[in-house]
């Protein structure tokens, strides 16, 4: 299993501060080439941008602004985000999208500015990295205004039902499927959903340093996610898809490539 992309990781979290050199050598040992940094704000966004920007064809980065975080946003907040978007190793706009499991922004305020980033997206023609909690209705009716950017759009870390999974697919969406498969509490309804994901719609990732994996046979003892996990990841979606794991290795990466155009 090799030349695997952890589309979703939060290198600059605190947590990764002392070895954050260590952390993506660890996952190059286990197949993990490249890994795309998350950006949630500007000032991550920068910093992603900032750090990706020292290892070339290695990391990348995304610049947007997470719903949480919407609140914040006014116009001078897009400015920066497109003047982000032109560094080679910013690929893609996003974190973006809809949470109304929290509502750390009010649900009229994510809508606004999600719609903002999904135009600028179109705009720049670049991919976007997707957020959705609770918000499933919302997150799929304004993507069915802009077709062709539904169609360039990850719903990272997918947790939802099969049956939303299914309305995502048929808007053309791709699908990021973390760690929270491993989960045989919380993971159940995406243990389904990942059945019917087919192989040219979907991307693998950690959301690292979060939702570390909870079938190992062992606990973790710091209880930090890393892409070195990735692969196990991997093993535990193929079971569920009866899908040999070095096959399905291929079509996801074949997959990402082509997504993000790396």
């Amino acid at each position: 299993m090799d030349n695997l992309i952890d589309i979703g990781i939060n290198l600059m979290h605190p947590s990764f501060k002392k070895d954050r050199e260590q952390i993506i050598k660890n996952g190059k040992k286990v197949g993990v080439n490249k890994y795309i940094i998350t950006g949630t704000t500007i000032k991550s966004s920068q910093e992603a941008k900032d750090y990706s920007g020292k290892f070339q064809n290695t990391l990348y980065s995304t610049a947007g602004v997470h719903p949480h975080n919407a609140k914040d946003c006014n116009e001078e907040t897009l400015k920066q985000i497109e003047e982000l978007s032109t560094f080679d190793q910013v690929i893609a706009i996003g974190e973006c999208g809809l949470d109304y499991n929290r509502n750390f922004s009010k649900p009229r305020i994510q809508r606004k500015w999600f719609e903002k980033q999904v135009q600028l997206a179109q705009k720049l023609n670049m991919p976007l990295f997707l957020h959705e909690r609770d918000a499933h209705e919302d997150l799929y009716n304004i993507l069915e205004e802009y077709p062709d950017m539904a169609q360039k759009s990850v719903i990272h870390c997918f947790t939802g039902t099969k049956e939303e999974v299914k309305n995502y697919l048929d808007l053309g969406c791709y699908i990021g499927v973390t760690g929270w498969v491993c989960d045989m509490k919380r993971g159940r309804s995406l243990q389904e959903a990942v059945r019917i994901i087919p192989p040219e719609k979907m991307m693998i990732e950690t959301d690292a340093p979060f939702l570390i994996p909870k079938n190992f046979d062992e606990k973790i003892k710091n209880n930090r996610n890393e892409p070195k996990y990735l692969p196990h990841i991997l093993k535990t979606i193929s079971k569920y898809k009866n899908i040999d794991a070095d096959k399905l290795a291929i079509e996801i990466t074949k997959t990402t490539k082509s997504f993000f155009n790396i």
